[in-house]
């Protein structure tokens, strides 16, 4: 106490070192609790507190890490993590530690499963039955009692190439897809709230119908029970039947002379249908050539109609001219005799026409150039105009027309 009572009192006599160590001990307080909590919630344990451990064998165990304190769980509740993971002959053993107060039994079935498509696992126990009998601790539960959760990858490689490609190709659109999906989500969404409004009517339509199908079954459980009921109407309508089929029974032989007559009646009517099958076939194209002529007759008589009327216009205002016409074509007649016997003596001669054209053909060029570079001869002009005008020329060494002295030539 008096060691206590020394330090306390330099303490005060320092200039600020009280509230240094007051400082440092709030520090300490806040960090240990920090630290507590934290632990706590990591599944931290502390050495003295008791746990039960056992084992369990997987025929594979994926994505299991020891360091990664995955958990354990019974009826979704964490109770135990995995320790410890190691190969053996029939698959993996891996090693939990749960809390002491839960019992396994031997019969106890333990199933690896992922809580995101990352593959972050824990393992759901199921504990067993307590008539199995308690498994012990560091006790092996076998792999017939365990089972693991079937990864993307492994579903994928029971997948043929077409397949995966395909799948490929789906995730890929979808991340495309989804790319503007802030902006193009909410109007599918409101599209959708449109379209539920829009049906709203025929579910309104159905529940009706179902309801009035309720109502028909009802109905017609009350007249079952009606007739049912109804003891001596059953009576009469069953004796009625049986008085019908007795008079049936009795025309047996009139019936069976009917029926033996029926196969050629039958065979009959299948060959005329036959037949009348075969002419509306023949039938079938005519008809419908009729019918396309019939769609376009309307349209053909019209357009007749004012082609006709047309005609009659135009032989109307024809009819003068051609009065007048009949005359010249009379006189025109010897003309045309005379025409065609000169067309004859003018024959021989058309036909050197060909290659007097073939050697007058070089010179046209010639004569051509010819008549180009010779029409300035008889032209009253050149390039620069009319030839009536003056041209002045001055020679600065001579500019009076007689040579300055000294000038040079």
């Amino acid at each position: 106490m008096v060691a206590l009572n020394v330090v306390l009192q330099r303490m005060r006599n320092a200039p600020g070192l009280m509230r240094d160590v007051v400082i440092l001990a709030v520090v300490l307080v806040l960090g240990l609790g920090a630290g507590t909590y934290i632990f706590s919630h990591y599944g931290v344990k502390a050495p003295w507190t008791s746990s039960y451990t056992f084992y369990a064998d997987f025929a594979k165990a994926p994505a299991v890490q020891t360091q990664a304190r995955q958990e354990v769980r019974i009826a979704g509740v964490p109770v135990g993590r995995i320790t410890t993971a190691k190969p053996v002959s029939d698959g993996v053993r891996v090693g939990f530690e749960i809390d002491q107060n839960q019992t396994v039994y031997k019969d106890a079935q333990l199933v690896i499963r992922s809580k995101t498509p990352l593959n972050i696992l824990y393992v759901a126990l199921n504990p067993g039955t307590p008539a199995a009998g308690k498994l012990p601790q560091n006790g092996t539960i076998p792999v017939s009692q365990t089972d693991e959760f079937t990864q993307a990858a492994e579903i994928l490689d029971n997948l043929d190439a077409r397949s995966r490609a395909a799948i490929t190709d789906l995730v890929s659109e979808s991340d495309v897809a989804l790319t503007n999906a802030q902006t193009q989500l909410p109007k599918g969404l409101n599209q959708l709230d449109l379209t539920a409004t829009d049906l709203k009517p025929v579910v309104d339509a159905l529940a009706a119908r179902r309801t009035n199908l309720a109502h028909l079954v009802s109905s017609i459980s009350e007249i079952s029970t009606a007739v049912g009921g109804d003891d001596d109407r059953l009576a009469s309508l069953t004796a009625s039947l049986e008085a019908t089929l007795g008079v049936v029974s009795a025309r047996d032989t009139d019936l069976n002379a009917s029926l033996a007559e029926l196969p050629g009646v039958t065979s009959t009517l299948r060959t005329a249908l036959t037949d009348a099958s075969g002419l509306t076939t023949e039938l079938n194209p005519v008809l419908d050539q009729a019918t396309a002529a019939s769609d376009r007759l309307p349209s053909l008589l019209d357009r007749l109609t004012r082609t006709v009327g047309t005609a009659r216009d135009v032989l109307t205002t024809a009819r003068p001219v051609i009065a007048e016409a009949v005359p010249v074509i009379a006189d025109l007649r010897p003309l045309t005799s005379d025409l065609r016997q000169s067309l004859w003596f003018l024959e021989p001669v058309a036909a050197n026409l060909p290659q007097a054209t073939a050697r007058l053909t070089p010179w046209l060029t010639n004569l051509g150039g010819f008549v180009y570079n010779t029409a300035s001869s008889f032209s009253l002009g050149d390039a620069n105009g009319g030839m009536g005008r003056a041209n002045l020329v001055v020679k600065a060494l001579e500019p009076t027309g007689v040579p300055l002295l000294g000038g040079r030539k």
